[in-house]
């Protein structure tokens, strides 16, 4: 075997469904020189990441090879691909490669972090390369539900690698390229020793649908509506956007953005010349004086966040604008796995309203911006690898999908994160095992997820919390008894007296008896503290709340 390699190492992304980041190699063992797919993140939860803003790749790995990365390249401007990009350049230092509309955002987020724009170069679409190192790479353009989405043409000395990035075979995507067979032929034609593909509907058995077909029954709903109109979609699913606002327009509705994030994906649309013939919006200040019947707002938060316009005028007033009975609520969009208590809280907060809200359950008005199974296997046959790797999935996903390119007589390889996979000669194989994890951006920093913060964060959340205080004099004896201050708990236990003076009773009774031994040793004194604490809390209201034992001495 030649002593230079050719491997694929994911570190985000294969095995879950976001935060999706992918590292190619190429030279020596152990001296390879990188390029990295994708830099993204995916979004906490309050059950097992309260207080989290968002949670990243953690990237160790090629920070502790950050001399051998050549470059960066992001297919497209979804969040769980481009979204952290600003949080971990600095680590990886290496210049970033996308396309305009991708640019445009990988730019804005390095901005945040004062990287200028020169961090980020725009590429255009294959046959255009771009030489990293001993990789030439190619942007093939793909139809997506974000514009200017990419596979990507990855040739090394080892041969051709075709990374799909998300797809979806759209022969009329509305807003962006069509999905060209013609073009993705040529790219195969030399041929390929591996197809990394999205496996994220590898479950869905029917073709998938063209973001055409959903122009005259989102027009017909908007026609047949008696009230204002209000719709919800993935604010990077520019085409959607289009498809709504068109849909309004041509039925008699005015056109309303409601949301930063909708505003700056149509400015994005425009800026890049994605968006040319966007219909003509009005203000919120001028919405408010036109007929309810004639207006239609296009809003954030389809996963249920609590502080975009969705849930805003599911609660009440947003922007001066109000829902009222009779109005008709539209969630063009598919609820994330892990969002449903969030899209249902603001259903049902809206039905209380007397709103009528219409979902994805019909399939009438929303398709997906990924290849389903019948799709899948066209993308399999017309690319003919010699080896499928499947990622941008759940473990279920990646199974099901080798198990596709194994039906059809073709090596399937199941390579979740940390798995790096060399593309040999003789067909892929399992190189070795590398360590991965998450990152979590809390509040302006980054923690590691084993770092024990929110996983202490859980532990108050789920047994409240008690702060213990203990003066001791000069000479070590006690200044009067110690205090305690509760968070999180019943304020009465079941001795029916507050729970704080029970607390309070029973650390007295063992300071008073304490010899001063005890009282010296501020290790020990905090140890017994803690565990009456626990012990008492636990006969009263049946838990062990977190303890913090303050003990103060004075000089």
């Amino acid at each position: 075997m030649s002593a230079e390699r050719l491997i694929y190492l994911p570190l985000g992304g294969a095995g879950e469904i976001g935060m999706n980041a992918y590292v190619y190699g190429y030279g020596p063992e152990g001296a390879e020189r990188l390029i990295v797919v994708d830099l993204g993140v995916t979004f906490p939860d309050m059950d097992g990441t309260p207080g989290v803003d968002l949670i990243l790749p953690d990237v160790s790995w090629l920070d502790e090879r950050r001399d051998r990365i050549e470059a960066i390249f992001i297919t497209h401007a979804h969040e769980d691909h481009v979204g952290a990009v600003g949080h971990l350049y600095g680590r990886l230092g290496a210049p970033v490669y996308a396309r305009p509309f991708t640019a445009w955002h990988a730019r804005r987020k390095l901005g945040d972090y004062g990287i200028g724009p020169e961090a980020v170069t725009v590429v255009w679409a294959w046959p255009e390369m771009v030489e990293a190192g001993p990789f030439k790479v190619g942007f093939l353009p793909v139809s997506h539900s974000v514009p200017e989405s990419a596979g990507l043409v990855i040739d090394s000395p080892r041969g051709r690698v075709i990374h799909t990035g998300d797809f979806k075979i759209d022969h009329d995507p509305v807003v962006g390229e069509p999905f060209d067979k013609a073009l993705w032929a040529e790219a195969a034609a030399p041929g390929v020793a591996a197809l990394v593909c999205d496996s994220t509907n590898v479950f869905s058995p029917h073709p998938g649908r063209s973001e055409a077909s959903l122009a005259e029954p989102i027009a017909r709903l908007m026609d047949e509506a008696e009230g204002m109109v209000v719709a919800t979609t993935f604010a990077s699913n520019v085409a959607r956007l289009k498809t709504l606002a068109e849909a309004a327009e041509r039925v008699g509705r005015s056109v309303c953005l409601l949301g930063r994030a909708m505003r700056r994906m149509i400015e994005a649309g425009v800026e890049t010349g994605i968006l040319t013939d966007f219909p003509k919006v009005v203000s919120p200040e001028e919405a408010a004086d036109i007929p309810r019947q004639n207006l239609m707002l296009l809003v954030t938060g389809s996963q249920g966040e609590r502080r975009a316009a969705s849930a805003q005028l599911a609660q009440g007033k947003y922007m001066g604008l109000e829902l009222k009975a009779g109005d008709t609520f539209l969630f063009s969009s598919k609820t994330i796995p892990g969002n449903e208590r969030g899209v249902i809280r603001i259903m049902n907060q809206l039905s209380e309203k007397g709103v009528d809200v219409i979902d994805d359950s019909s399939g009438a008005y929303h398709v997906s911006g990924h290849a389903n199974h019948p799709d899948l296997e066209t993308m399999h046959g017309l690319i003919a690898p010699d080896a499928v790797i499947p990622m941008h999935g759940e473990h279920r996903h990646l199974r099901e999908h080798v198990k596709l390119a194994e039906a059809h007589g073709r090596a399937g390889v199941l390579a979740v994160n940390g798995t790096m996979i060399e593309l040999g000669p003789d067909g892929p194989r399992v190189a070795e095992y590398v360590e991965t994890g998450r990152l979590y951006l809390d509040g302006s920093v980054q923690i590691g997820a084993l770092d024990g913060i929110v996983r202490d964060r859980i532990r108050m959340a789920l047994n409240g919390h008690v702060t213990v205080t203990l003066i001791l004099d000069e000479e070590g004896e006690p200044l009067g008894e110690p205090w305690c201050e509760t968070m999180g708990l019943a304020e009465m236990g079941v001795s029916k007296t507050a729970l704080v003076e029970v607390l309070e009773a029973d650390l007295g009774q063992f300071v008073g008896r304490a010899d001063a031994k005890t009282l010296a040793d501020d290790d020990r004194l905090e140890k017994e503290l803690r565990s009456i604490v626990r012990r008492t809390a636990q006969a009263e209201i049946g838990k062990k709340p977190e303890v913090t034992v303050v003990v103060s001495r004075l000089a």
